[in-house]
């Protein structure tokens, strides 16, 4: 079974690069476009993550990302389908900006690491960005599949625990006719996997996330990643906001 991915732009940051690239662009202004990402294939709806729930839709963000920002029902309805029509969400990590349309997906089942969930409840002060108000009603309801490991979803769609931004961090490998495309579970952009030449001259191959569980770690996963897909869509890339298909 092989999946068409379709990036949907449904919220931004503006921040210091430095957030994004460990120990390199910090003082550089940069914007982020928050994804979900829609798995088009087989007989279920798929999504990762879900996005903000109410995305500053400006033409300054939109021009800083160079696509148009959509909010969770704006971008379903663009791939003809509601809320209510997702069969299955994957969550790569439970910071706050991948979970707010959460309570909307009633008819979805919800895979999430058991890590990120003792997380979400229990979260460092360092780690502001964990709100489990927005997973309250899927918890209510019953709808979280904890996973304890790596595994299959569905046929074509897998995934991998990669705990390099936050403990229960899941990276999705989805088959596509082009080959293995991973959807990182940790929040980097191209520039982490291609490091420009001043980093490669000390020889590191790739920069861990700005923000991580622990710097080495997340370096070798980010290593181990590259190596295991032949597409590689780091979460937070601007190059995906003007793509409709990966």
């Amino acid at each position: 079974m092989t999946f068409k991915i379709h990036p949907i732009v449904m919220g931004t940051k503006v921040f210091d690069k430095g957030m994004m690239t460990y120990q390199y662009g910090h003082g550089t202004p940069y914007t982020i476009p928050i994804y979900s990402w829609y798995l088009e294939g087989g007989d279920k709806k798929i999504l990762v993550d879900t996005g903000e729930m109410k995305p500053i839709q400006s033409e300054d963000r939109e021009k800083a990302i160079g696509g148009k920002i959509y909010t969770f029902e704006e971008g379903l309805a663009k791939w003809g389908l509601q809320p209510e029509d997702i069969d299955i969400v994957i969550h790569t990590h439970l910071h706050a900006d991948h979970c707010e349309n959460d309570y909307k997906c009633v008819n979805a089942k919800f895979y999430v690491h058991e890590k990120e969930l003792e997380t979400i409840h229990n979260y460092h002060p360092l780690d502001f960005r964990y709100v489990e108000d927005y997973i309250y009603e899927i918890e209510q309801n019953g709808q979280i599949v904890a996973l304890s490991g790596d595994g299959e979803i569905v046929p074509g769609v897998r995934v991998m625990h990669t705990p390099a931004h936050t403990p229960g961090g899941m990276s999705v490998f989805v088959e596509t006719e082009r080959g293995t495309a991973a959807i990182t579970g940790f929040c980097v952009i191209r520039q982490n996997f291609e490091p420009p030449q001043e980093i490669r001259a000390m020889e590191m191959e790739v920069i861990p996330p700005g923000t991580h569980v622990n710097s080495y770690e997340a370096y070798d996963i980010l290593l181990r990643v590259r190596d295991m897909a032949e597409i590689v869509i780091p979460l937070h890339e601007p190059e995906y906001a003007t793509v409709d298909t990966i």
